[in-house]
């Protein structure tokens, strides 16, 4: 059989095009398979752990995660806001967070935190699950002059210092829950998964 007839060039451009749209349609599959090893969102309400990089997270913000269905804030707090926990401890029904809202291995320090310079908290008021709001500046007018930064509850009044321990005198009883977690990395925090299992 001659050769003479066959187009080499043509030849190549099939081979080529074939090869490419196999390797498309490869990608197009290993996609998804690769998407199916992640958490599904049932699987997400129900309690799978969710990773939260706080590597950008600039001093004095915050970041929501959801958990459970649940917000979960993770606020960077500056050395001035660390500095003033402890100033308000007179101000606070719980200072010493002596009411079990907090897993066992975070301190029951001023910062209630496994690292002082982050908070994580679930983002749900404790008087009757609203989410308050975070307002991070220090004495502004509608809040007062003693007012340090924290979280404050728009539905019913209640306020929460900046590691969520509650002020006297306002409608929520306890401190706001801190859900469990641990870190990863220096810059990766695993909310749902216990600091003492991870």
């Amino acid at each position: 059989m001659s050769n003479e007839g066959v187009d080499k060039g043509r030849r190549r451009f099939l081979v080529a095009s074939t090869s490419v749209v196999g390797a498309v349609g490869a990608v197009g599959a290993a996609v998804p398979f690769v998407a199916s090893w992640n958490p599904s969102a049932k699987a997400k309400a129900a309690g799978a752990p969710v990773k939260a990089d706080i590597s950008k997270l600039e001093p004095g913000a915050q970041m929501i995660v959801e958990w459970r269905g649940k917000p979960v804030w993770i606020v960077r707090r500056t050395p001035e806001a660390l500095a003033s926990l402890e100033k308000l401890n007179d101000s606070l029904a719980d200072p010493d967070s002596a009411k079990p809202q907090q897993p066992s291995y975070v301190p029951n320090t001023a910062a209630r935190a496994l690292k002082p310079e982050y908070a994580v908290m679930t983002g749900i008021c404790t008087h009757l699950g609203c989410s308050p709001t975070y307002r991070p500046e220090v004495a502004p007018e509608d809040l007062g002059p003693e007012w340090q930064g924290g979280f404050f509850c728009p539905c019913h009044g209640s306020r929460f210092d900046l590691s969520g321990r509650v002020y006297k005198g306002v409608p929520a009883p306890t401190n706001l829950v801190i859900p469990p977690h641990s870190y990863i990395s220096d810059t990766v925090i695993l909310v749902g998964v216990d600091q003492e299992t991870a």
